[in-house]
Formats: C-alpha cells, structure tokens, sequence
C-alpha cells in the first residue's frame, strides 16, 4: 500500500495504474463525455444528446469509464445517471487543455514569425 507521494513515485506498480487511468481517459469520445458530465448529474440521453455519441457507442464508453472508476450511476426508474466520481477528474482534463492550448498558441506564433521572415 503507498502511504506517501514520495512512495507511489518510486513505485512501478503506481505507474502502472497512472498509465490504465490515461489510457481510460486518452479517448475523444470518453473526453466529450466527461466534459459533459462537468455540472453534475446527466442521464444517458442527456449525454447522448449532448455529445452527439450514438447511443450504442456511448454505452460502450459508459461502461469503460464505470469499470475503471472515473463515473458512478444512479438509477431512478428507467433512467440511468451518470456522474464524475472524483472532481480531480476534471482539474486534470482542465490542466490537460490548458497545456494544448498553450501549445497551439505558440505553434501558431512560430508560424506567423516563420511567415514573416519569408
């Protein structure tokens, strides 16, 4: 069990399950789906609707994201629930496409620089 950060560092074991919950989380749709569910509790064709996911494939991606943790479910009659387990979640995602973001914008940058030297 890992009791301190300093531990999981050093812990192959702990990079192995970092590495399962990125590959979870290291899927377009699975990403549409999450940001969906960003204020709070959405049913199924909420998501679906949202992310424009046909319900088939999203029910595949549901299930992937339950298994793993990263969402819980409540049901109420025939409807079924989804929320984000653990808000972290999101603060990653957000960092994630802060980091893009930042990257693209200099892209773009050393581009505009480029073409104007020529």
């Amino acid at each position: 069990m890992l009791n301190t950060r300093e531990d999981s560092v050093d812990d192959e074991s702990f990079y192995c399950l970092h590495s399962e919950m990125c590959k979870t989380l290291a899927n377009a749709k699975r990403q549409m789906i999450l940001n969906s569910l960003r204020d709070g509790e959405v049913s199924v064709s909420a998501i679906a609707a949202r992310t424009g996911i046909p319900q088939a494939t999203l029910s595949q991606h549901l299930a992937i994201l339950r298994s793993r943790g990263v969402v819980k479910t409540r049901r109420a009659g025939a409807n079924i629930y989804y929320t984000i387990a653990n808000p972290k979640i999101l603060v990653a995602f957000d960092l994630i496409t802060e980091v893009m973001r930042e990257s693209l914008e200099e892209q773009s940058r050393s581009a505009a620089t480029l073409g104007e030297s020529n």
